[in-house]
């Protein structure tokens, strides 16, 4: 499987790179989502025996999940070539168009953030996912006239954090609409122990359950966590991660027992100390903690909500008593009742 980036032509630097050198390859080498793993794998072996590409898939769920890493496993295992691309890169629908009529047969086009494609844009993907087919418009005025080019059958993979923004003419086109849950401990340490051999990490069992409780249930953030510790045990110690370097490593980089960072606990500080524990609006609330509202919605709230930390209401966001005991805050009394009420036998 060949991968080709279409935002950029040099390789990815930095940390961005090593995420891309841990993912896996192949299903086997993927750690996780078995229920989904087992429904891909029957998509493929179907593809297969037809000689024909996957059907068009879409992939929802938080960041950092897999997303990215299961559009190339679906290349590697047809053994095509992955090009991928976002949905703000494609501004225009000349943009698209370069992108299709540059795909092989059998291509895995993946395009990330697909919510975020422009209406125009989404208007030429209609017919090339229905009927493999690009509309162009030549000439302009009453001399214009339409023109359909053929386009080699390629297999469409989208992904969102947001599926319920993604409209629901493209959402129909999907052959198979997938969801990525949050992950187990027990999934994430085998991950960390995986990541850990690639990296050359000498780690034991007992580190990597420490980084996986405090991975937000998510690889993205049990691999970032995992360097950290590395570059830790590097400095302060002879290299050997075990459960207190890991710990202490963790506790360095301000990472709690509960796996919230110093901006989760700067939200719920917020709500509770500047907003009397709520409720307050979601614009209102990253302004306070100096965040855009899109990324305190989906890259932090999420892992709040599933903690039992933070609540929405129909007002706005609260504080639940979990944040107060956790932060180390007395919660306030619950509201008295009136007198005579129906609840005191009256």
């Amino acid at each position: 499987m060949r991968e080709e980036n279409l935002l950029a032509g040099a390789p990815l630097p930095g940390e961005a790179g090593v995420d891309a050198g841990l993912r896996p390859r192949r299903m086997r080498d993927f750690i996780g989502q078995a229920a989904l793993k087992g429904r891909l794998e029957i998509l493929i072996q179907a593809a297969q025996a037809r000689d024909e590409p996957i059907d068009h898939v879409l992939f929802s769920g938080p960041p950092g999940l897999g997303k990215t890493s299961l559009a190339g496993i679906l290349a590697g295992e047809m053994e095509v070539t992955l090009r991928v691309t976002s949905g703000p890169a494609l501004e225009r629908p000349g943009d698209l168009a370069a992108v299709l009529t540059n795909l092989e047969p059998g291509d895995v086009l993946f395009v990330d953030e697909i919510h975020r494609l422009s209406r125009p844009v989404e208007e030429v993907l209609y017919p090339a996912m229905e009927d493999f087919a690009l509309d162009i418009v030549v000439g302009k005025g009453p001399a214009a006239r339409s023109i359909r080019l053929d386009l080699p059958r390629f297999t469409l993979v989208g992904a969102t954090t947001r599926v319920g923004r993604v409209a629901p003419p493209l959402r129909d086109r999907f052959g198979y609409v997938a969801r990525l849950d949050y992950y187990q401990s027990g999934d994430l340490a085998a991950i960390v122990k995986r990541s850990s051999s690639i990296l050359d990490v000498v780690i034991d069992a007992e580190g990597a359950e420490v980084i996986a409780r405090r991975s937000r249930g998510t690889p993205r953030v049990a691999n970032r966590l995992l360097r950290r510790v590395r570059d830790f045990a590097t400095v302060r110690g002879d290299g050997t991660v075990d459960a207190t370097v890991a710990d202490e490593a963790l506790g360095v980089f301000e990472v709690d027992r509960r796996g919230l960072d110093k901006v989760d606990r700067f939200i719920l500080e917020a709500v509770i100390h500047k907003f009397g524990g709520g409720p307050v609006g979601l614009s209102t609330l990253a302004i306070a903690v100096g965040e855009d509202p899109e990324t305190v919605e989906d890259a932090y709230e999420p892992f709040l909500l599933m903690e039992g930390l933070l609540q929405r209401t129909p007002r706005g966001r609260m504080a639940t008593t979990n944040a107060y005991t956790h932060l180390g805050v007395e919660p306030p009394p619950p509201p008295a009742r009136p007198q005579g009420s129906l609840l005191d036998g009256a």
